[in-house]
């Protein structure tokens, strides 16, 4: 299969050089789930060939409501190893390097360096898990080592997709994840920090103990980062 047959309509839109911007750009994405399996697929079939993927968990049966990868038949599977088979069946000339760990200060640099094994660069990160000292791990090492990142929020206890955002931290309301976020940016002395997040204020008087999540509201988060990214790198 060759990538100008299965990508030509992405070439007449983009065009042949944005194309090639794409195939050559080197993706990292922190978080296979609601989100993150969205940004992947997204970047995946828009032509990215070059991709490192993050994420510690397996499949659950209640990640089926939401997560792209999830289904009766990958329960139990590792996430990374569902998504690499996932993106290798859309593209079989991708390369990718697929980390099975929980992020945190002791290894952020040496899965970093894993990744950049695949190329000698990271055009652009993700951050697209829930884990709130892992994201500022994330983010404080894109920022010392100025490399692109788009940082998601919150996207659970929300019904209405429409009200997601895509702007600077320090512009960002309602969000309890954003104002988490701002603060902790703030001890670091880091000024800024591009996120998408909702203005829509979380459902409240739900029954349970982790955030309730419909399907159709992290799946657009997820497709709208990852044209933040194509957009960005097209540029």
């Amino acid at each position: 299969m060759e990538n100008g047959n299965w990508l030509a309509r992405t070439e007449a839109l983009i065009g042949k050089e944005n194309l090639l911007k794409l195939q050559n750009s080197n993706i990292v994405i922190f978080g296979l789930g609601g989100v993150g399996s969205y940004v992947v697929e997204g970047l995946v079939r828009a032509g990215v060939q070059n991709i490192g993927i993050v994420d510690k968990d397996i499949v659950d049966i209640t990640n089926i409501n939401r997560q792209l990868i999830a289904d009766t038949t990958t329960i139990g599977k590792s996430k990374v190893d569902v998504e690499e088979k996932r993106i290798l069946d859309i593209n079989p000339t991708a390369k990718i390097i697929k980390i099975k760990e929980f992020v945190d200060k002791n290894n952020i640099e040496k899965i970093m360096n894993n990744i950049l094994s695949l190329n000698n660069h990271i055009d652009y990160v993700v951050d697209a898990i829930d884990t709130i000292s892992s994201k500022l791990e994330i983010i404080k090492y894109c920022k010392q080592n100025n490399i692109n990142i788009i940082s998601c929020m919150g996207t659970g206890n929300k019904l209405n997709a429409n009200m997601f955002e895509i702007a600077d931290i320090n512009k960002t309301s309602v969000c309890p994840v954003a104002k988490i976020i701002r603060k902790e940016l703030k001890k670091l002395e880091i000024s800024s920090l591009k996120v998408l997040y909702s203005k829509e204020i979380p459902i409240k008087n739900i029954q349970s103990a982790s955030p309730a999540s419909i399907s159709f509201v992290p799946s657009v988060a997820g497709l709208l980062i990852a044209g933040e990214v194509i957009k960005n790198i097209c540029e």
